[in-house]
């Protein structure tokens, strides 16, 4: 029975190499939350602008091409501050997104913990990306760096701006509470520092594992 579990989670996650996870169990909850459809179109990555796959890592994880899934330095960073910031990777939020749920427990933790590096091992880092950048919420009901381009901007994903780039990332923590098209002063703000850091994530390296 161990042993048929694995290999069906191996076969699950392997899925994914090739299939694209258009809609999610996250997704779907909203579409029942709304009442409608969510706004979300796959695009490859090919057809994003790098400068917004350059954008999301400098703003949710900078260390993104050197971890195995887990960010030490950030987790440690998270317990020394009693927990006031978060150390969750690309991964853990790709993991969180297509094979898990929402919501604080154990278990989910726990099998986000067993998920995560498995993914690495299997999917590149350009391919958990490009999931990222096809899942991620930028409103209500709107998924995927498609839809949101489309959405704030009234542009396709390849011809995204630096600063466009960087206010999508900007509003990833909170997206249904932030606007990427009127945005607040620490939104702008934050616009800036995540333009900063892609530059420099480009320029030192930290964006060659996703990057042809």
């Amino acid at each position: 029975m161990t042993i048929l579990i694995c290999a069906a989670v191996l076969l699950w996650v392997s899925i994914y190499v090739w299939v694209n996870p258009t809609k999610t169990p996250y997704m779907r909850s909203e579409e029942l939350r709304i009442g409608g459809d969510v706004d979300a179109k796959w695009v490859p990555i090919s057809e994003i602008a790098p400068v917004m796959a350059r954008s999301v890592v400098a703003a949710e994880d900078a260390n993104y091409c050197n971890h195995w899934g887990f960010d030490m330095t950030a987790i440690r960073a998270a317990v020394d501050s009693g927990g006031a910031r978060g150390a969750s990777t690309l991964s853990q939020q790709v993991v969180k997104n297509v094979f898990l749920w929402h919501g604080r427990s154990y278990l989910r933790k726990a099998l986000e913990a067993g998920l995560t590096p498995l993914v690495e091992l299997i999917w590149s880092k350009q391919r958990i990306l490009e999931v990222y950048l096809n899942i991620a919420e930028f409103d209500e009901g709107v998924f995927g760096v498609e839809a949101a381009a489309r959405h704030y901007f009234g542009v396709g994903p390849e011809n995204l701006s630096a600063t466009q780039s960087a206010r999508l990332a900007a509003i990833l923590p909170s997206p249904k509470k932030r606007s990427a098209s009127r945005p607040s002063n620490s939104v702008r703000k934050r616009t800036r520092q995540i333009i900063d850091g892609a530059a420099t994530i480009r320029r030192d390296g930290r964006a060659a594992c996703f990057e042809d």
